[in-house]
């Protein structure tokens, strides 16, 4: 039976912040940004926008009334959740008015989180073929103003619809993962900004990528030569290019320029968006798929998801006869035109004002309002969401 991604949407906030400006206020080389990181813009959250309405308003892209009446589960992969509790994807479940007779799960390690609840997804069809689950891999990135992480933070969502026979990407049962427990991010619990040892955890990265990768070509007796492209785990592009460079002196020039060609079309999103942690890997394939016209049925994607902490994954997938009906490039390229941009000090003030953990009575400002979802305030610490209309 062939499972797999029958869906996918995505959804980022309406302001950005442009890092050549950016870069240009905190006195540094805007190529620093755009050429050493490989970032051009960065997505801007206002308070009114967390995991909850990013997740929804994608979610509500991507669902039918024929994956509604079907839905097992709810699965939500963050590193933002916004309650120590209650999951996200119960919010979710409430805005969307899902059924009642299904799972609503939260699902976090670090940037993994989309991929482990995509997997769990997979497992549970292969065992209800007649049921669907709703996968969100929701993030809003922060490591704060004028600090060295800056440049790499971001927001946004990825909503999948995961079924057996799926018209657009079948799951292949080829997974290598690796765990090992290691301190090159993390973020405490009483705080909103993420703790990294950037060198270090690069290092991991490729580290993990390279040992699931060979681990991958002995197991499966597949080379970069059957790959028609790989997607990567996207903190920042150049991330990605690191590990597709441990990989091109492996095969032939021809593969080698196809794989190069067709993961920068990977990166056009998240140069774009920027970080968005637990949906960035799942950014990149919606980037791919949208901007990659000679793909075709058959195709083998390859897809490595990384979470910091640490956990990785390799795993293939192979495009369906109908996948082009399922992909709406205009609409996102359209939404990422519309976004207003924010001068540097107004980013800097939406970025300040966030939900204090203690809220007792906090309502954003509603002329950030934006989306079909909203946070309209926090109540007596209750967190109170409305349907909009933008």
């Amino acid at each position: 039976m062939k499972i797999g991604i029958d869906a996918i949407e995505m959804d980022t906030p309406d302001f950005y912040v442009d890092l050549v400006k950016l870069a240009k206020v905190r006195g540094d080389d805007p190529n620093k940004y755009t050429i050493g990181i490989g970032q051009d813009e960065q997505a801007v959250p206002p308070s009114s926008q967390d995991i909850v309405t990013l997740g929804a308003n994608a979610a509500a892209k991507v669902l039918t009334p024929a994956s509604r009446a079907s839905l097992g589960m709810i699965l939500v992969g963050t590193e933002s959740g916004v309650d120590a509790s209650k999951s996200a994807a119960l919010f979710i479940h409430d805005l969307l008015a899902l059924p009642e007779w299904v799972r609503a799960v939260e699902l976090k390690e670090a940037c993994y989180g989309g991929t482990a609840a995509l997997m769990m997804a997979r497992d549970y069809v292969a065992s209800h073929p007649d049921k669907s689950v709703l996968v969100i891999a929701a993030d809003i990135a922060r490591y704060g103003l004028a600090t060295a992480g800056e440049v790499t933070q971001g927001a946004g969502a990825v909503a999948m619809i995961v079924k057996a026979d799926p018209c657009l990407l079948t799951i292949e049962p080829d997974s290598v993962y690796r765990s090992a427990s290691i301190n090159d991010f993390w973020r405490p619990v009483y705080q909103d900004t993420a703790l990294a040892q950037g060198k270090y955890s690069t290092e991991q990265y490729l580290a993990f990528f390279k040992t699931v990768w060979e681990r991958y070509q002995a197991d499966h007796h597949l080379s970069a030569h059957d790959f028609a492209a790989m997607t990567f785990h996207l903190p920042y592009t150049k991330m990605g290019k690191k590990a597709l460079d441990l990989v091109l002196p492996t095969t032939d020039d021809a593969s080698a320029q196809r794989l190069k060609n067709r993961f920068e079309a990977s990166t056009r999103y998240c140069r774009r968006i920027g970080n968005i942690y637990t949906g960035s890997l799942y950014l990149g394939l919606l980037s791919l798929l949208d901007h990659d016209t000679t793909l075709q049925a058959g195709d083998r994607i390859g897809l490595f998801s990384y979470g910091s902490g640490a956990v990785a994954e390799f795993f293939s997938g192979i495009l369906q006869p109908q996948f082009k009906e399922q992909l709406h490039a205009a609409e996102h390229a359209q939404q990422l035109t519309k976004r207003q941009e924010l001068p540097v000090p107004e980013y800097e003030a939406v970025f300040s004002d966030k939900v204090p953990y203690d809220a007792d009575d906090y309502r954003p400002d509603p002329a950030y309002y934006r989306g079909q979802f909203i946070l309209t305030g926090v109540i007596g610490q209750e967190r109170h969401y409305e349907k909009h209309q933008s």
